[in-house]
């Protein structure tokens, strides 16, 4: 038996989110049907990060073990082959039995996409969140300072997370505007639920003018979920690449270029 890693890019705007479930389209179920019509073989895959309904992903990377062998282009060339047209695997490799997608991970990154205009996009309204009030993005980077570096993020986690600890190191916030949408570009050794959404959400209160850039730093201090922002939809979430230890060789599929943040 071997094991082989996965990089997944995917729309997740049409499913109840990354993990399986019994009355509901899942990313997880889609390429775990796939995988099973290539190999026969009933197969769990095991990803870097389980997103929440309507969560997008650039560079998702997922691992199985199969008794199947196939070339890298076989891999992905068959398994794309029975995948919906929003998902897609991107690259496909044999890794050490000690490679886990989750908890080998020594960081990750998302982007966050607000789309700043009065006039919603139709095209991009499912993968975007539209926000009408003007953000001004100085304001924002200010706020987002505040947060680097290894902080408690009790104020930016889900209620009820269930993370033994909330300290995070973010490596980096960066955020840029490019036409009508705002990109913000977060990296951090790993996220809590909802945290990235979270600290959008309250990014956003900073930008618009309703908090001033200090008042992060008081969210930070406190401690108290209730006094941050609210949650940002799911639709402008993108798990976009995870890192891994060197040794591990794992590619990326994100395209730095295509982005330019």
């Amino acid at each position: 038996m071997q094991k082989l890693a996965l990089g997944v890019e995917y729309d997740g705007s049409s499913y109840c989110g990354w993990q399986r479930q019994k009355d509901a389209p899942s990313i997880q179920s889609c390429i775990e049907y796939a995988i099973k019509k290539i190999t026969t073989e009933q197969v769990t895959i095991f990803c870097a990060g389980r997103t929440d309904s309507g969560v997008h992903a650039l560079g998702q990377v997922v691992h199985f073990e199969t008794y199947s062998m196939r070339s890298k282009s076989a891999w992905t060339l068959g398994i794309n082959h029975y995948l919906p047209s929003k998902i897609c695997v991107r690259w496909a490799k044999l890794v050490n039995k000690d490679f886990h997608a989750r908890f080998s991970a020594i960081s990750r990154r998302y982007f966050y996409v607000i789309y700043n205009g009065y006039i919603r996009s139709a095209l991009l309204f499912r993968n975007t969140w539209h926000y009408k009030k003007y953000l001004d993005i100085n304001k924002m980077c200010d706020a987002a300072h505040c947060l680097l570096g290894e902080n408690d993020f009790t104020s930016f986690c889900a209620v009820g997370c269930q993370s033994s600890s909330k300290q995070r190191k973010l490596h980096h916030i960066r955020i840029v505007r490019t036409g009508q949408c705002i990109v913000i570009d977060i990296k951090a050794n790993s996220f809590m639920h909802h945290m990235v959404r979270n600290i959008v959400g309250s990014l956003v209160k900073v930008g618009c003018g309703e908090k001033p850039i200090t008042w992060v730093l008081e969210l930070l201090s406190n401690c108290d979920r209730s006094l941050a922002g609210s949650t940002a939809p799911a639709s402008g979430l993108y798990l976009v690449e995870v890192k891994y230890p060197s040794y591990f060789s794992i590619p990326s599929s994100f395209r730095e270029e295509l982005w330019r943040v």
